[in-house]
């Protein structure tokens, strides 16, 4: 059954707001966040085409095995082996989807660690 409290509406409504304006192209891919309570996924989406060219989250097998504290310390470690990935992949720059959360916490370490890692946005 689909969750329709009231925060899970609010975000649907706030991911198509900024869906109306963030779109991913072949130059410049779109990277997408979803968080979990316990986990970070990222994605980075190439639109027109309707693809994920690299993926990253932190049930990767890199980030299971290192002994990491808190969650925004695997969000970080995220975000640095998805620019890895995305760079080794040909994208240099990307446009950021926050995914209706807020930049901060978990969001901003994934972003930090994107752009430590290389990725332009």
């Amino acid at each position: 059954m689909a969750k329709t409290n009231s925060y899970v509406i609010a975000r649907r409504k706030r991911i198509k707001r900024i869906r109306k304006k963030i779109f991913g192209t072949t130059d410049r891919p779109r990277l997408r966040v979803f968080k979990s309570t316990t986990h970070i996924y990222a994605q980075v989406i190439d639109d027109s085409k309707g693809h994920t060219l690299v993926a990253m989250s932190s049930l990767h097998k890199e980030i299971r095995g290192e002994a990491l504290q808190g969650k925004c310390d695997r969000a970080k470690k995220v975000g640095l082996l998805l620019a890895e990935k995305a760079k080794s992949a040909g994208i240099e720059s990307v446009v950021f989807d926050r995914g209706g959360y807020i930049y901060h916490g978990r969001v901003s370490a994934l972003s930090e660690g994107a752009r430590e890692g290389g990725l332009k946005f």
